[in-house]
Order: C-alpha cells, then structure tokens, then sequence
C-alpha cells in the first residue's frame, strides 16, 4: 500500500518542495492552498510528473470552523486511493510578520496564533481519526525558536509553543505508533515574509555570513529532509526538534 501526505501550503515553498520530494519516494500528497489555486494546480502536475499522485484542497489554516468541512472533503479525497486514511501529516503552511514586540499590534498577534498555533492545534485534532496507526506528525517551526532577531517576537513565540505541542503529540500517540517531530528551517530563499531574503540582498548577505555553511538555504534543503524524516529511515526518530539552518549563530 503506498503512502499518503496532507501537505499544509503544499502549493509554494516549503510544503511544494516537499510534496516533490516525497513525490520521488513514491509517496502520493494531498496539498493544501489557501488563494495560490493556480500554483496548488501547477503543484500537482509537477507531483504528477514525478510519478506520483496528488490532490488540492483549499484550506485557510486560520479558521479553525472550516477544520471539520475540510476532514469530510479529506475522506472523500481517500476514496481516489480506496483508503480511509493517511501517513503523514506536514503542518507547514504559515505567514510571516516583522514587528518590534512595541509595535506589535494585537491583530497581528492574533493573527499569527490562529494559523501557527491554535491552527495546527485543532486542525491536528480534527485529522488524528484518519492519520494510520504507525504515521508521522511533522510541524514545522523556525530557527527563530532557537535564537533571537528583533522583530520576529510573536512569530518565534508561536513556533516555541508548536515546539512543546509536538512533544506531547509525541508522548500522547505513542501507544498508536505515530510519531511526532519538528523541523525548523533557518532562513530561507522563498516568498515567505514578502520574500525579504530571497530577494533582499542586503539579508541575504547578513543571512550567509552568519551561516557556517555560507550561504541561504533554499527550498529543497528543506523540503529533502522532511522526505527524510517522514520515512522509514527515520522510523526511530521522535518528539526531537531537527534544526536545517546550516549552522546559522553557532
């Protein structure tokens, strides 16, 4: 039987990369989009293409009140598999904002806690009855948790909380052999946050050369790690914190 992921964000950046990586471990992937249909559709002709199957379903990870449309929509998907369940869970999809904790508006706080927070909260309990026994909870979350930049307060704190979340998802379903692990990328070449480090070259720079490895990393370093982690070679590895920073403020 082969393998299923639900790929939150699964149309761009991480979460695509992943898709596509799991895609050449013939691991098949529902991706999720919130607006990005046309690049959800592109998304999966590229998973396509790659000899795997995959389906798009928009999701706004930030109303929690659409989790439970969402699980109906997920089991009429598995039915194209003739399942009624999944493996892997990837709670990728997530927004960035740059404010000083003084300028941090309660909007904007609020905003980040119903889609890093209360969203992989409840949307994780929401799919627990349809992952398989012996799955894999991956969450991500952010160098950001690890050390310190101005300006990302609420965003780190968020992802400190899906940090200890993970933990307890990983002690809670153990008796269902599902594990549960968190991957935190350094900065990353991607659109997220406006594209500020892709595109800025003057953070790009700081961002190298505050990297042992010195340079950015780019999608695939991390999305070719989830692959990873998701699979039986990892089978062993659970409710750890995989930092994929290239040694960022060692």
């Amino acid at each position: 039987m082969g393998k299923i992921a639900i790929i939150t964000g699964g149309n761009r950046g991480l979460g695509r990369s992943t898709a596509l990586n799991l895609a050449r471990r013939h691991v098949d992937s529902i991706i999720t989009y919130r607006s990005g249909a046309g690049d959800a559709a592109s998304a999966v002709a590229e998973i396509e293409q790659l000899g795997a199957k995959a389906v798009a379903l928009q999701l706004d990870v930030g109303d929690s009140s659409s989790f439970g449309r969402f699980a109906d929509e997920v089991r009429q998907a598995l039915q194209q598999w003739g399942r009624q369940d999944f493996d892997f869970l990837v709670n990728n999809a997530g927004i960035g904002i740059y404010a000083p904790i003084a300028e941090t508006t309660e909007q904007q706080f609020d905003q980040l806690v119903d889609i890093h927070f209360k969203g992989v909260f409840f949307l994780t309990q929401k799919l627990l009855p349809l992952i398989r026994d012996g799955g894999h909870i991956l969450n991500l979350s952010s160098g950001l948790a690890r050390f310190s930049l101005p300006g990302y307060a609420a965003y780190a704190a968020m992802k400190g909380g899906i940090e200890v979340l993970t933990r307890y998802l990983a002690k809670e379903l153990g008796p269902r052999g599902i594990r549960a692990n968190v991957l935190a990328p350094g900065a990353i070449e991607t659109d997220f946050g406006g594209g500020a480090v892709r595109d800025n070259a003057d953070i790009n720079r700081f961002v190298a050369d505050q990297t042992a490895l010195g340079r950015v990393g780019l999608p695939d370093d991390i999305g070719a790690l989830a692959a990873v982690l998701l699979s039986e070679d990892s089978r062993w590895v659970n409710g750890q914190r995989i930092e994929a920073s290239g040694g960022i403020f060692l």
